[in-house]
């Protein structure tokens, strides 16, 4: 049922449609002309999937740099990130793995760090010529070994630790909220949202002579809410508080604008794959908007997961398209090798898939036969063409996504069938994955604790 399903689905839901019409060829853009081009990767944090003016979005709102993207390039629908909260989804994003692939499950596995077997994209690229630089939220590991600059990239400013970081107060405090140039904590001023823009812009300035690969994840949306009185003062929502996000999100909206005219100042717009999208659905604490989605971050329910996502490549993608094709985080690395004309290693499983044949049209096939959602814990999903199966504290639920986007309407009692083949395919997917590495590490804490004492009580 589900590959069939998925098939027929994809026929008639997921045709890219922009002005024209737009097909090419499978061949890579570095393939076909010999040039490799630049990529830059944006990444919001906890922003609502309303909050796009690009998307049905409330008069509020509006985003005419994140709108520029989509007018640009293609617009996603059913954008997915690989998990509910900040750092699985970025220690996928960066391997194109499921991050419970190496037992990454959750927020807290951050301060482990992304096991150093993984390789990322910016190791890859890196290997092939590119200048590698991040410039924002790290989140994957506070000690020497796991920092960016061990991890592929060439140059760091940012944050190692997570999105509840200060935008005003940036002087060096500690390893995880201090601002680091590259390896070193740096005492700095401003708001960071816009000091995040200027570092991306040198970023660009300095490197635009050869391929470069910028990975720009900002903290903004994320709480705490704070913004510049001059941006708030533009609000009057009725609350105070979502007026000051909705500050937070012009301020990260001007900063991707200034990176989108730094690529078209310094030559490289034309040869420059962006990809731009939320990391998990848009959180409650920070008065985010998800629309008709269900439920917010640290859910499975669709506000918790489906994102704003968005890439533009042009003369390579078309122009103002929209794509219904269920797409996920993981899909980002083989998107960006395949653009650059890299091989994806062939020593461990990918998961991700190469985008572009699906943005361009020109794909009989869906991207995925399924995709899955799991916490380790509590919670776990999988969708599968518009059937889309959640498990809450083991309580199951089945949604038609087709005509029930908001999930108000549980099928589980009247589709069993399609219950049991998603708990199926879960299972299956399940079996492949590592045991979370907080419970790994318990382990081995206990033993070490063990040993310890036994060699205590030798020596006495």
């Amino acid at each position: 049922m589900s590959q069939e399903y998925a098939r027929r689905d994809f026929l008639k839901k997921c045709a890219v449609v922009g002005a024209g019409g737009f097909i090419l060829s499978n061949r890579t853009f570095a393939v076909r002309t010999g040039a490799r081009p630049n990529v830059v990767l944006i990444v919001s944090d906890d922003q609502g999937y309303a909050d796009a003016s690009c998307y049905d979005h409330p008069k509020q709102v509006n985003t005419p740099n994140i709108d520029r993207l989509a007018a640009e390039g293609v617009r996603l629908t059913d954008g997915y990130a690989s998990a509910y909260v900040c750092a699985p989804t970025r220690a996928g994003l960066l391997t194109g793995r499921y991050q419970q692939r190496f037992g990454f499950y959750t927020g807290g596995d951050s301060r482990v760090g992304l096991p150093l077997s993984e390789v990322t994209v910016a190791d890859l690229l890196k290997k092939e010529g590119y200048a590698t630089g991040v410039v924002g939220k790290w989140h994957l590991g506070l000690e020497p070994q796991y920092r960016p600059l061990r991890r592929g990239f060439d140059e760091f400013y940012g944050f190692l630790g997570h999105g509840a970081h200060d935008y005003f107060k940036l002087q060096i405090t500690d390893d995880y909220t201090s601002i680091y140039r590259n390896n070193e904590p740096i005492n700095d001023t401003g708001y960071l949202t816009d000091n995040l823009a200027r570092e991306a812009v040198s970023f660009i300035e300095r490197h635009h002579r050869r391929p470069f690969f910028l990975y720009l994840p900002f903290n903004a949306v994320h709480w705490p809410l704070q913004a510049p009185q001059d941006y708030i003062k533009r609000f009057n929502t009725g609350d105070e508080n979502r007026d000051i996000y909705l500050a937070m999100l012009t301020s990260m909206d001007e900063a991707i604008g200034k990176v989108l005219d730094a690529l078209e100042r310094t030559g490289v717009d034309s040869n420059t794959l962006v990809i731009f999208f939320s990391d998990n659905g848009g959180a409650r604490k920070n008065f985010a908007d998800n629309g008709v989605l269900r439920d917010y971050k640290q859910g499975v329910y669709e506000g918790g997961i489906r994102v704003p996502f968005i890439v533009r490549w042009p003369g390579n993608l078309p122009k103002a398209a929209v794509c219904s094709e269920p797409i996920i985080s993981v899909d980002v690395v083989p998107t960006i090798l395949s653009a650059a004309g890299v091989d994806i290693p062939r020593d461990r499983v990918y998961d991700g898939k190469n985008m572009l044949p699906v943005l361009r049209g020109g794909s009989k096939e869906p991207l995925h036969t399924a995709l899955f959602w799991d916490d380790g814990a509590s919670q776990w999903a999988a969708r599968s063409g518009k059937w889309k199966l959640t498990c809450r504290e083991g309580s199951l639920e089945l949604y038609d996504l087709g005509a029930d986007i908001s999930e108000r309407h549980n099928l589980a009692a009247e589709k069993p069938q399609v219950v049991k083949e998603l708990k199926n395919l879960h299972s299956q997917w399940h079996r492949k994955m590592a045991e979370p590495m907080s419970r790994a590490q318990g382990r081995r804490q206990k033993r070490n604790k063990r040993n310890g004492a036994r060699k205590l009580g030798a020596e006495e």
